[in-house]
């Protein structure tokens, strides 16, 4: 009897033992489906957020607006085309044709020369400058030495208006073109046969552009330096958004040559190298696009044109600046500008030189629209 009860309890341990190992068995797997469907659960969230989450762009920096206000037609204004005959409006004028083949290549009011763009947002994609060229301290050099600060705005805005009725779909901004380093005979101090003008000038030229929402231009005579140096001397003032850069080409002599006595002259890849320095300024330090304005009057002055490659950041025009009979400097500015062309031409009036002295009309029926029109 004692053995059959000691064989029941061996039996009941047996069967409780297998009992307990299901019970884990299947608690686990209960475990593991449980944490299973939470992994399903989690990747199907996961899987929900990447549908229904769009990737964030990355906000581009937005370049700030230029800081000039172009003078608004008068209200009565007529359109450029309407202006003109049909004859005027296939044709250039026969004095910029001297001769040759009158056909067009660009149509009225177009400004950029036949087959160049403008990737920039600067003042000549939309409008015209009328600027006064000069220095303050020579009544020779030009009419900003021939008026007070005041008298001059009031002046230039009144000639700029003019440009702005003669064609009011690409109203003008006033410009003052201050020449920042005068070219002369003497070596200087530097040895570079060039004199700087005043920060002090520079900077009450600067407030009056400023103030008058209108554009600086600063003009280099380079003497026997380099377009790049010059440059870099102004850049203080590059830096402001309204100020841009033109370079007298004839003033740049080689050693031993003295400016205004022997004809200089200015290579393209130097004039690129300004450019491409000033389209890094305007990348690096969030600037409105400049425009980079090259005077050319003979042939020799400025070579290698081809050089010159304007940028998503900075404009160029090519700008004749002879003076004398009104049929010949038709004919250079078709030569220089049209005929070899970059970009956007320029066009300088002599107010006490020229013969005659051209009206807004006239210009703007060269071949391109010049877009800056600079007057001495």
């Amino acid at each position: 009897m004692k053995k059959l009860s000691m064989l029941f309890s061996g039996v009941l341990l047996v069967f409780f033992l297998v009992a307990c190992s299901e019970d884990a068995s299947t608690s686990k797997k209960g475990e593991k489906n449980e944490n299973t469907q939470s992994e399903e659960d989690t990747t199907d969230k996961k899987e929900e957020t990447n549908e229904t989450e769009e990737p964030q762009e990355k906000e581009e920096e937005t370049k700030p607006p230029q800081p000039y206000e172009p003078l608004e037609p008068a209200a009565d204004a007529t359109s450029l085309q309407d202006k003109l005959s049909e004859e005027e409006l296939e044709k250039m004028p026969s004095a910029e044709a001297h001769g040759e083949d009158r056909t067009r290549m660009v149509p009225v009011g177009e400004t950029l020369v036949k087959g160049a763009e403008d990737q920039t947002d600067g003042p000549l994609k939309d409008h015209r400058l009328v600027a006064y060229y000069g220095h303050p301290n020579s009544t020779n050099m030009g009419i900003l030495g021939e008026m007070e600060p005041k008298e001059l705005m009031k002046k230039l805005k009144e000639q700029t208006q003019a440009y702005s009725d003669a064609d009011p779909s690409r109203p003008a901004i006033p410009t003052i073109e201050l020449i920042s380093t005068v070219a002369q005979r003497d070596p200087g101090s530097e040895g570079k046969y060039y004199h700087m003008t005043s920060p002090e000038q520079i900077d009450e030229y600067a407030k009056l552009a400023k103030e008058n929402k209108a554009l600086l231009m600063l003009d280099v005579q380079l003497g026997t330096d380099s377009v790049l140096n010059q440059v870099k001397l102004l850049e203080k003032w590059l830096k402001l958004p309204y100020v841009h850069l033109a370079i007298d080409t004839e003033f740049h002599v080689e050693e031993g040559e003295t400016p205004g006595i022997d004809l200089g002259q200015v290579n393209g890849a130097e004039v690129q190298k300004a450019v491409d320095y000033l389209t890094n300024m305007v990348e690096e330090n969030n600037l409105p696009d400049k425009i980079v304005l090259v005077h050319q009057f003979i042939d020799g002055a400025l070579t290698n044109k081809e050089a010159i490659q304007p940028t998503e950041n900075v404009e160029v025009a090519l700008n004749y600046d002879g003076w004398g009979d009104a049929s010949t400097k038709k004919s250079l500015y078709r030569k220089f500008v049209r005929n070899e062309a970059v970009q956007y031409g320029g066009f300088k009036i002599f107010y006490d030189k020229d013969n005659p002295v051209l009206s807004p009309e006239e210009v703007l029926k060269l071949d391109p629209n010049p877009s800056i029109i600079n007057y001495q």
